[in-house]
């Protein structure tokens, strides 16, 4: 239950600082750092979204309260999918071949949390 705290506080953290962020400055005048705070803040916010589903959906459906660490790791890695394909679009590389191959990129990664842990 602790992790659970913890994320959540630190997605409503990022969500606040990418609020900020886009409504205070401008692509142009934010530079490298910003940037690479902006996928950091954006992924945290992500993260905590995905944990909430993952929550509602255990409850639901399995009937279970508690997140394993094996829900935590793949959680982080359906997180980081939105984050690659906004990557993608910013080098204006989105085509299917790309989306195709983030999209096995996810699908290996999750197959691979399943079966290590």
């Amino acid at each position: 239950m602790k992790h659970n705290r913890v994320i959540s506080r630190l997605s409503i953290i990022g969500l606040a600082a990418l609020i900020l962020m886009l409504t205070l400055t401008s692509p142009t005048e934010i530079g490298p750092l910003g940037v690479l705070l902006f996928f950091t803040t954006l992924y945290l916010t992500i993260f905590g979204g995905v944990i909430l589903v993952f929550q509602i959906f255990l409850r639901l459906a399995y009937k279970r309260k508690e997140l394993r660490n094996k829900d935590y790791l793949s959680a982080a890695v359906l997180a980081f999918g939105p984050i690659m394909l906004l990557m993608a679009r910013s080098f204006s590389a989105i085509n299917p071949w790309t989306v195709s191959l983030i999209v096995m990129f996810i699908i290996l990664a999750e197959f691979l949390v399943q079966k290590r842990i």
